[in-house]
């Protein structure tokens, strides 16, 4: 048998079956008590980002799922970028941990109505930022969501590659070979802006054979800086990328394309993509501060009127900021969002995407800033874990047929979602209780297998 901390590392091995091994041989000892993980707290992440976008641990599913479990999460996320494939692995992986897991997808979408005013994509007018969040499963290749989802991957791709090619004719000695050099650093060749950086700093390594005076200079004509400076952050991959990204890859830099309508799905598309994946469709809230923002109970009453469920807020970029007055003034729209956010039923779902290396494994629900909302985001987990919940043994999520016909209104579903959701994770006969409850479309009677499970202590 393997030590944890072996297993652990396996957990992140690119061959699906080794991290399926890994994370058996961790469930044994746990039930066997040879390792004890903590009761849940009252503290979710749904939007952990893994291997399959980028996560900056080169995390996957399972070892997202084995630290969340490690910690003590109450209800985990996975939020992947273009494509669905960490879900079947990360729910699994909750299912065999006995921790509640949720999943995603996350994309850009252009927004014909705000094709004029910024949203949640600074600088780009008529883009956002959207989620599917609760996906269950993963449509058939054939199906109009399959074609959509491999659009949807093939025009990442085309994004990135072209990108990579305009960064390679500025860099010219520091040149990218995207199927050699790029796609060995993803699991299933979704790349990102990420993994080109990873890759030109590794190349750059090789190409300068170790001789960091020599890539500091290099660097420093191609990003404007002095060579000083450069080689201060050279060995401080965060800093460094991050360097790199911004000069080169977002907007001004040789890299950056200005998008169109036409490298990015329509939003009505992409909703109607989210729920054929047993998804719901969510938008992802930036900080307020731009045109499109400001308003946010406009913004929310039109994202819901165009089939938006939930909205989806990244707590650390609303409050944890150096300057006062930036502090002040995000703090307040943040405010202004959750409370929109309530007033029109959409439940807030947060989280901290660890896609960049610094960033909060959890957000800190204590802090002074956040405390007021503590129960409006576990609200928001308990309500997508539960609509996960019915969605896998029933098909009865919370935005099919069965919300709404079972309910008077989106409030009445929200608190039967969320009620379903705040119970322990079901397995067993009471997971059989909940199914054959959740079979005959009868609300009192899920309601009624949850209690009794929670009860007896046996979920």
């Amino acid at each position: 048998m393997k030590n944890v901390a072996d297993l652990e590392r396996a957990l992140s091995d690119f061959d699906r079956a080794g991290r399926r091994a890994a994370l058996e041989e961790l469930a044994a000892l746990m039930r066997s008590g040879a390792v004890r993980l903590p009761a849940a707290k009252a503290e979710v992440n749904l939007h952990f980002h893994t291997f399959f976008s980028f996560n900056a641990e080169g995390w996957s599913p399972s070892r997202i799922a084995w630290e969340a479990a490690k910690y003590g999460l109450e209800v985990a996320g996975c939020v992947e970028f273009d494509v669905l494939d960490g879900i079947a692995e990360f729910l699994e992986a909750g299912d065999l941990l006995r921790i509640k897991t949720v999943a995603g997808i996350e994309t850009r979408v252009f927004v014909r109505e705000y094709r004029e005013k910024e949203l949640n994509s600074p600088g780009e007018p008529g883009i956002a930022y959207y989620v599917g969040a609760g996906c269950v499963r993963v449509p058939a290749d054939e199906s109009a969501a399959g074609e959509a989802l491999k659009c949807l991957r093939e025009m990442a791709r085309d994004r990135t590659e072209r990108m990579a090619d305009r960064v390679n004719v500025f860099l010219d000695r520091v040149r990218l070979d995207y199927e050699r050099d790029v796609l060995p650093l993803t699991p299933s060749g979704n790349a990102t802006e990420r993994h080109l950086l990873a890759a030109y700093d590794r190349k750059s390594r090789e190409v300068f054979r170790g001789d960091e005076s020599a890539m500091a200079a290099f660097w420093a004509e191609k990003l404007g800086a002095s060579a000083e400076e450069i080689l201060a952050i050279l060995n401080d991959a965060p800093k460094f990328h991050e360097r790199v990204r911004g000069a080169l890859m977002k907007r001004g830099g040789v890299g950056y394309e200005k998008p169109d309508a036409g490298r990015f799905p329509a939003m009505e598309s992409f909703v109607r993509t989210v729920l054929e994946t047993g998804a719901l469709p969510v938008y992802a809230w930036l900080d307020g501060t731009s045109q499109g923002e400001s308003d946010a109970e406009a913004l929310f009453e039109f994202m819901r009127a165009s089939g938006a469920e939930a909205v989806n807020i990244i707590p650390e970029r609303n409050w944890n900021i150096a300057d006062p007055a930036a502090k002040r003034i995000k703090t307040e729209k943040l405010r202004r969002a959750i409370a929109a956010a309530d007033a029109m039923d959409l439940p807030v779902l947060v989280g901290t995407e660890m896609n960049k290396a610094g960033q909060p494994f959890v957000d800190r629900f204590d802090a002074p800033e956040l405390r007021p909302f503590r129960d409006a985001f576990m609200f928001g987990a308990r309500f997508i874990y539960g609509h996960t919940l019915l969605s896998r043994v029933a098909g009865l999520g919370a935005a099919g047929d069965f919300a709404r016909h079972s309910f008077r209104s989106r409030r009445e579903s929200n608190v039967f979602y969320a009620k379903v959701g705040s119970a322990p994770k079901p397995s067993g006969k009471a997971l059989e209780r909940i199914k054959a409850a959740a079979e005959k479309g009868d609300v009192g009677a899920i309601l009624a297998a949850i209690e009794s499970g929670t009860s007896q202590n046996k979920l």
